[in-house]
């Protein structure tokens, strides 16, 4: 067996989730987001915790079950960032655009000193999901959590037995210098599994997270990776597992030996504890970065009830049976729209990818690089503005009718983006993923759906289908963060005009328009008194809140200040 680990390696730290030392919090809850000096890997630096800790609480509720999250910043750290927002990663948002929490795209970020009230609800939706900051590059210093909501009438309940707080894997990349500090595309400096790991030449006693299992139970393991760049391969020493959801949706169970995860993707798997009492790696290994797992780099432990509180010994991690995408048949809903052909569709659109060096490095896709634009999406078209010519940032709005299919394909090239495989997440959506990397096969009848898919490496044309159903401009977006940051985006904006009325409420006053202030965010109250649309947001805006409506912060060569 392995050495025995040290009395520094079993200390919880003050600011790490590891063991779940905060109970789960939700659906109704603060989140101060502060400045903490924190090591999760051995190694101390500034970051951006929530609730004093990284990752962030575990937020639960039950299906259909309405959130409200008051967002509270704290952040005073000029290192990094100190606006901030929170998107809710799987959620739909329909009728709550505004709730999205996307920065310049439905929000203006919250100043530190305020708080913003996210409130949404769960309507027909379960699973695993997270929330991360959409401002920047802020959730690579720590702003990120794990979400679950439960199901009381869960299809699958019958196949374990423990699903809690307990069973819930979070998978991160760290790095050892603030995003705004570093290299414009850094590397991870370590792994981390549930907010504890090590890295390569660190101190070899670091805590790692210990994962506690009864023998002869099955477990609801929900994995999130929670990366801002690499994907990671998982596997749990000596033991099989079978998947039973992918980013929200129950699939077909599945049984394999380790998941290739992309950042923002997450997975339900179940577990039977049915190995000798023992202690058993689990491990994360990146794509970029140190790969070797000597030592507890890159990994955590599985401990059975009984076991010595050592880690286990060195052993072959390398698996035999990979999750394949294609493999992930949904129980509902079984057929991707529109018709069983290529462009089959009302509305297809093909995602043209380049990389180039223009005043720093920046990615663009058909031909635009996303610039985040001062007045939000959102509040453009709040305000009367319509098309997509007229929507900044200029040609990265993609106007949608209602009720339409449409298709959208990611074909890669050898030179078009590098740094693949870049997850590709839309918002407001789960989509079919009716060719998926690897893949040369559309599949219209039981496709994947998920929300966040890897668009391949060159020679993969990875293509998706949804149908325009939930009003609101939505982003759409690699999930390497620091690729995001180079502009790797744009917005589709879905039926315009009643994207417009569903983020209103109608106000109650002699004449002209109420306005909710939270923060440096603007919420238009968008009716007048007689009922009848302002035209313009300018018209009912009083004089001296004009500036409000540009999002007191800009972006600069050092990245967000206040204006």
């Amino acid at each position: 067996m392995g050495k025995l680990q040290s009395f520094t390696a079993l200390v919880v730290l003050l600011f790490s989730s590891a063991n779940r030392a905060v109970a789960a919090i939700g659906p109704v809850a603060d989140l101060t987001i502060s400045n903490a000096d924190v090591s999760p890997d051995g190694f101390t630096r500034a970051a951006v915790v929530m609730n004093g800790q990284t990752p962030g609480p575990l937020i639960t509720g039950n299906k259909g079950d309405d959130f409200q999250i008051n967002v509270i910043d704290s952040l005073d750290n000029d290192t990094m960032l100190t606006p901030t927002t929170i998107h809710w990663h799987g959620f739909f948002q329909k009728g709550t655009n505004w709730a999205d929490g996307a920065a310049f795209v439905n929000q203006c970020p919250i100043s530190t000193g305020n708080s913003f009230l996210y409130d949404f609800t769960a309507t027909d939706q379960a699973g695993t999901f997270w929330y991360h900051s959409h401002l920047s590059t802020q959730y690579c210093d720590g702003l990120r959590g794990p979400l679950v909501v439960y199901d009381p009438d869960d299809p699958h309940a019958s196949l374990y037995d423990v699903d809690d707080d307990t069973t819930v894997l979070t998978v991160s990349d760290w790095y050892h210098t603030a995003a705004r500090l570093g290299t414009q595309f850094p590397t991870a400096d370590s792994t981390l599994i549930n907010g504890l790991g090590r890295f390569a030449g660190g101190d070899a006693d670091s805590a790692l997270a210990v994962v506690n299992v009864t023998q002869g139970q099955r477990y609801r393991f929900r994995l999130l990776s929670l990366s801002c760049d690499p994907n990671h391969i998982f596997t749990i020493q000596g033991h099989n597992f079978t998947v039973i959801e992918v980013d929200g949706v129950n699939v077909e169970p599945v049984t394999v030996d380790s998941i290739q995860i992309y950042a923002g993707q997450r997975y339900s798997f179940v577990l039977t504890a049915d190995q000798d009492v023992d202690n058993y790696w689990i491990q994360a290994v990146p794509n970029t970065g140190t790969v070797a797992t000597t030592g507890g780099v890159n990994s955590a432990i599985l401990r059975y009830s009984g076991a010595e509180e050592i880690e286990p010994d060195a052993a072959d991690q390398s698996s035999t049976n990979l999750l394949a995408e294609t493999d992930l048949v949904p129980l509902e809903n079984l057929a991707a729209p529109g018709d069983a052909s290529e462009g089959g569709v009302d509305y297809a659109l093909s995602l043209d990818f380049d990389f180039v060096l223009r005043n720093g490095t920046a990615f663009f896709i058909n031909g635009d690089s996303f610039t985040p634009p001062s007045v939000p999406v959102l509040l453009q078209i709040m305000s009367g503005t319509q098309s997509a010519a007229d929507l900044l940032p200029s040609g990265s709005v993609y106007t949608l009718p209602s009720n339409a299919t449409v298709e959208i394909s990611f074909p890669m090239t050898s030179t078009n983006a590098p740094g693949a495989p870049h997850p590709f997440h839309l918002h407001g959506h789960t989509f079919y993923v009716v060719r998926s990397a690897g893949s040369s096969d559309y599949n219209y009848v039981n496709p994947p759906q998920r929300d966040t898919v890897s668009a391949g490496t060159a020679g993969d044309n990875v293509t998706i289908r949804f149908t325009t159903n939930n009003p609101g401009p939505w982003f759409l977006h690699c999930h390497i963060d620091y690729h995001l940051e180079a502009g790797f985006a744009i917005v589709l904006s879905e039926d315009t005009e009643e994207a417009a009325s569903l983020n209103t409420a109608s106000c109650k006053c002699r004449r002209g328009c109420w306005f909710n202030f939270h923060g440096s965010v603007l919420m238009l109250l968008y009716r007048s008194c007689l009922g009848r649309p302002v035209p313009r947001l300018q018209r009912c805006l009083p004089r001296r809140h004009l500036s409000i409506i540009n999002c007191g912060t800009r972006r600069d060569a050092e990245g967000y200040t206040p204006l």
